[in-house]
């Protein structure tokens, strides 16, 4: 397969790329969603788990022209709450997929360690945050058998 047929149009790589506005807005509209009592398709669904975690977002997640416009730097001492839920989403579908391989049976146990998937998802985001500063620091690709080794040793502690 070419380089071409890997990056297709732009159309349908937006669909596995979104922007910053994009994530901003899906969450947004899954918030209000959830909030007015309205069906979610299953990407809402999933998120909606998550939303429902942090009721400390829902000021965030009420106003998308705020959202859109806010900026989230390590000097104001917040998370941003938009690049959080998506890591939690980003877990989720790791452990779907079992990709990296062995991802879902260490989440599995670092949930049963905490007695929460919850506080074992903020576990596991330190360890993905860590790979992915390891590849950006490295120049090389992501290294995922360090990061299920890395969510097995929060396991095991």
């Amino acid at each position: 397969m070419d380089s071409k047929s890997l990056e297709g149009n732009g159309d349908n790589c937006r669909m596995f790329q979104p922007s910053q506005h994009d994530v901003r807005r899906f969450f947004c509209e899954t918030w209000g969603r959830l909030r007015d009592a309205q069906p979610l398709d299953a990407m809402q669904a999933k998120a909606a788990v998550w939303v429902v975690e942090h009721p400390e977002y829902d000021a965030d997640l009420s106003d998308v022209d705020a959202a859109l416009a806010a900026v989230y730097t390590v000097e104001d001492g917040r998370t941003n709450p938009f690049l959080h839920l998506s890591m939690h989403l980003s877990i989720d579908e790791q452990c779907a997929i079992d990709q990296p391989t062995g991802i879902r049976q260490a989440v599995q146990l670092l949930a049963a360690r905490r007695g929460s998937m919850h506080a074992a998802h903020h576990e596991v985001m330190e360890s993905l945050g860590e790979m992915i500063w390891a590849s950006q620091r490295s120049g090389l690709p992501p290294d995922g058998l360090a990061y299920v080794d890395a969510v097995r040793r929060r396991a095991t502690r």
